[in-house]
């Protein structure tokens, strides 16, 4: 097995921990998305608006007989996005959609100050630093993940042709791009790093995005039964089939995909310098999200969004980022507190509740 030398100071680590886990996860650091790449290989010997006319063809009509005249490459990609595994056949997204927007504004609590965070810390951060200017990165980071998990925790979403369906693929294709184009740019490593965004860290990610950010949002006081949380996990699971991460490294239910989050990190060299700049970005970047651009109003919400992530991820991660020293002591009870106090106000107050969720909505 080929070790990227990043990789090889922690591995011996994990290792021992979980062999089986950590030996995987570091096979999977060599390897992209064969259908995918290929595909994409494909689609670059034509004509660009010839190219484009598939890559939407496929995606707004999937069955179009138009597909049947694509090079193999491209038919045998699309028919992998088609093909429903076993295990997906029978699910029920209707707990995870339900938790999700009963808890959206915590959803995304999570995700930007927990999970999109902890991701930044392993070396996808590079991808992420060499492709772009930082500040536009965070935005633009955020508004994807905001608008693919609002499209697939929508109401058949995630059926083929629904819009969190076509999404998912879109995001593979984008990979498959983004791929070739820092393998053939000079800056990314090989050798040290393994494949530009690979299949490891593809699925390291769909662990955070899903069992990880379910951790985080009950630290922010989400409510949750047990079919809801399973339901929560296989929405994001099929995501994660659908962006062509190998069932080889894609999680079954949540117990798998905590240990590979954790075996994983692992493995992960210590976060360097892209990865402190990338997570700062992303936090500074929130407020722009929601439209706050007065200087002294932004740096007021970037405070708190420090101080309620450094309470999610730790003290000790935290500071491998370089965030401001804030204490956190209480900060997540209080957090919690103001959601019982909101939810009571919910039973007593006539109308409450529904402009709340309205007004959350709305906003996400």
């Amino acid at each position: 097995m080929k070790i990227p030398t990043d990789y090889q100071a922690n591995f011996g680590k994990a290792r021992t921990l979980n062999r089986e886990v950590a030996e995987n996860y570091i096979a999977h650091t060599m390897i992209g998305d064969p259908v995918g790449d290929a595909a994409l290989d494909a689609l670059d010997e034509l004509d660009p608006r010839e190219a484009h006319h598939l890559i939407q063809k496929g995606l707004d009509d999937p069955y179009s007989d138009e597909l049947l005249s694509a090079p193999e490459a491209v038919r045998r990609f699309f028919d992998s996005t088609k093909m429903v595994p076993p295990w997906a056949a029978n699910l029920d997204f209707r707990p995870g959609i339900r938790m999700f927007h009963r808890n959206s504004q915590l959803v995304l609590g999570a995700m930007v100050g927990g999970t999109l965070v902890e991701g930044f810390t392993t070396n996808i951060a590079k991808s992420f630093f060499i492709t772009g200017r930082l500040r536009e990165h965070g935005v633009r980071r955020l508004q994807q993940n905001n608008r693919h998990m609002v499209e697939i925790f929508f109401p058949g979403g995630l059926e083929i042709g629904g819009d969190g369906w076509k999404l998912s693929v879109r995001v593979r294709l984008i990979h498959c791009q983004i791929r070739r184009l820092l393998a053939k740019s000079g800056e990314w490593d090989e050798e040290a790093w393994g494949v530009p965004i690979s299949s490891a860290h593809l699925g390291f990610a769909i662990t955070a995005f899903s069992a990880r950010l379910l951790g985080h949002l009950r630290g922010l006081g989400g409510r949750f039964d047990e079919s809801e949380r399973a339901s929560f996990m296989q929405v994001w699971r099929y995501s994660g089939h659908l962006m062509g991460i190998p069932e080889s490294i894609l999680y079954k239910h949540e117990r798998e995909a905590l240990e590979l989050f954790r075996i994983g990190g692992m493995c992960e060299p210590d976060p360097g310098p892209e990865s402190i700049a990338m997570a700062n970005s992303l936090v500074n970047s929130a407020p722009l999200i929601v439209g706050i651009s007065d200087p002294h109003d932004r740096g007021s919400l970037s405070k708190y969004i420090y101080v309620i992530s450094r309470a999610l991820i730790g003290s000790k991660l935290a500071n491998l980022l370089r965030y401001p020293h804030n204490p956190t002591f209480g900060v997540l009870p209080w957090f919690r507190l103001q959601k019982r106090y909101s939810r009571f106000m919910g039973r007593i107050v006539p109308g409450y509740a529904q402009n709340r969720s309205f007004n959350e909505f709305t906003a996400l």
